[in-house]
C-alpha cells in the first residue's frame, strides 16, 4: 500500500493502482507495459523522479533515463492552474549607482570627465558643450 497516502497526489494514487493491478495479475518477472512506463514518465516529469519511483515501486535509473529522453518537465501543477505560491522579481539597477567615464582627446588638449549617478547620454552631452565652449 501506498505510505504517507494523503501526501501522494490523486493522479500518483491512480497510476500505482493501475501498477498494483498489474503486478497482481502476472506471476513472474515480466516486463512493465509500456503505457504503464508512459503513466510513470509523465508523473516523473511532475512530480520528481525520486517520488515517483518510491511511490510506485520501480527502479529509479531507468524512471530516471525514460523521464530525461521523454522530453522538457511539464510546469507544475500550481503553475498549469493559475495559482503561484512564489515569484520573483527582480528590480533593475539602482539609477544612482551608475558610473560613468569619457576621455576626448583633440587638438587642444585632453578632456577626462567621471560622473556617478547619471546615464550616459547626459554626460556625452554634457562633454560636448563643455568643449565646444572651450
Amino acid at each position: 500500500m501506498i505510505s504517507r497516502r494523503s501526501a501522494v497526489p490523486i493522479e500518483m494514487r491512480k497510476v500505482y493502482g493501475r501498477f498494483e493491478r498489474w503486478r497482481k495479475s502476472h506471476v513472474g518477472r515480466q516486463p512493465i507495459p509500456e503505457r504503464l512506463w508512459r503513466a510513470a514518465t509523465e508523473l516523473a516529469n511532475e512530480h520528481g523522479v525520486c517520488r515517483t519511483a518510491e511511490v510506485l515501486h520501480l527502479e529509479y535509473g531507468k524512471l530516471r533515463r525514460l523521464a530525461e529522453s521523454a522530453g522538457p518537465r511539464r510546469p507544475a501543477r500550481a503553475a498549469r492552474t493559475g495559482r503561484t505560491s512564489f515569484v520573483e522579481l527582480v528590480a533593475p539597477p539602482a539609477m544612482g549607482g551608475l558610473e560613468c567615464v569619457i576621455e576626448l582627446e583633440g587638438p587642444r588638449g585632453k578632456l577626462r570627465i567621471q560622473w556617478k549617478g547619471t546615464t550616459a547620454p547626459d554626460l556625452a552631452s554634457l562633454s560636448r558643450t563643455l568643449w565646444e565652449s572651450a
